[in-house]
């Protein structure tokens, strides 16, 4: 039988830098990624606000390397953060920070995005995780994407970990994407049936003035610009090294079942983008509790039962990938609830805010 390709993985994380005696969000003033960039060149970036912290992994040729390289991102980090009296905490939302008093970072690219967007961007203070996946090419990347789409909701179930917003228990266990969805090009990817359509696409925005790079495609799944990659951007940021590579780990096995199926001239159903939006919603809502909707059965299933058909439907995939052991970790998050539900669960016992946060800043640092 056909070895399948190595399917390299790059990961990103976007972290919250805190300060350790009120737990609201800080400024860095950019002496985090000044120092970092030092150790870690373009491995790590400002973001819009001056309180968030982007970091990416090198090119990973498995879920190990990728858990190392995440490993010694966060360490170093919460070393920088350190020295500039600060902590680091890795979740969706802050728990109660508000954003209008969060300084947005100097720099043109951040200033041209508030221009056009103004309040929709200014308030645009959440933290996610994204994934790439390397394909072979273009063409073949565009069919994933569109059979990936489907599986969007159950990855993002896993993640679900932005429980409150500006201090208030939000009843969404991901209120991140409702702070998202005001940007334009969000949610769910558009159906593509070739590259050609896709660039022209992509060129007719740039022509027009609507965009002016096509990385302001900020879909939940997109194939990338420049890169041969099929990036995953709906993911909350994860509390935990385990949760971020569980996460990966499914993430890179779905693409790589995809394409087995491809290979022997079979395809994913493509359902339609209406139905897929209901499972994202229900996602957002619920995390991994109440239920999703199969839609070859046309049915209402328990949204961790249909998570446990996902790992069925990739299970010959893994151990080719090496990563089983990473994978079954899902069944820790499907028993002890998702970072959402955790944070729900310190609110619940104390009814304080700065005790959720110091709940995400302990994690954050788990298994470094």
């Amino acid at each position: 039988m056909k070895k399948l390709p190595i399917f390299t993985l790059g990961v990103e994380e976007e972290y919250q830098i805190i300060d350790p005696i009120t737990r609201d969000l800080r400024s860095h003033l950019s002496k985090i990624v000044d120092g970092a960039k030092i150790i870690l060149n373009e491995q790590v970036k400002a973001e819009m606000h001056q309180s968030v912290v982007e970091v990416g992994t090198n090119i990973c040729n498995n879920v190990n390397d990728a858990r190392n390289e995440i490993r010694f991102l966060r360490s170093k980090i919460v070393e920088l953060a350190d020295k500039q009296d600060l902590i680091v905490g890795g979740a969706g939302t802050h728990p109660f920070s508000k954003w209008q008093d969060q300084p947005i970072t100097d720099d043109p690219r951040y200033h041209d995005i508030v221009n056009e967007l103004q309040d929709a961007a200014r308030s645009n203070l959440i933290f996610g995780m994204h994934c790439h996946v390397g394909i072979e090419n273009r063409e073949i990347g565009l069919q994933l994407m569109n059979q990936a789409t489907y599986f969007l909701p159950h990855i993002f179930a896993l993640s679900t970990n932005s429980p409150f917003w500006e201090g208030r228990q939000t009843g969404y266990k991901s209120f991140r994407t409702k702070v998202f969805d005001k940007f334009p090009r969000t949610g769910l990817p558009e159906y593509f049936d070739s590259v050609a359509s896709y660039q022209n696409y992509l060129d007719t925005l740039v022509k027009t003035n609507c965009i002016d790079n096509p990385k302001k495609i900020w879909w939940d799944l997109r194939l990338h610009p420049f890169y041969n990659t099929i990036e995953f951007r709906i993911c909350d940021m994860c509390l935990t090294v385990d949760e971020t590579i569980c996460i990966v780990a499914i993430i890179q096995a779905i693409v790589a079942k995809l394409y087995k199926l491809n290979m022997n001239n079979t395809s994913f159903n493509i359902y339609r983008l209406a139905l897929i939006k209901e499972n994202k919603f229900r996602a957002a809502r619920y995390g991994i509790d109440n239920s999703m909707i199969d839609f070859g059965l046309q049915k209402e299933v328990e949204t961790k039962g249909l998570i446990l058909e996902l790992l069925e439907f990739i299970d010959d995939v893994v151990d080719e990938l090496g990563s089983r052991e990473e994978i079954n970790f899902v069944h820790k998050i499907l028993n002890e609830g998702t970072g959402a539900d955790k944070q729900l669960a310190i609110f619940q016992e104390t009814n304080d805010l700065s005790k959720v946060v110091d709940f995400i800043t302990s994690e954050f640092t788990k298994g470094l």
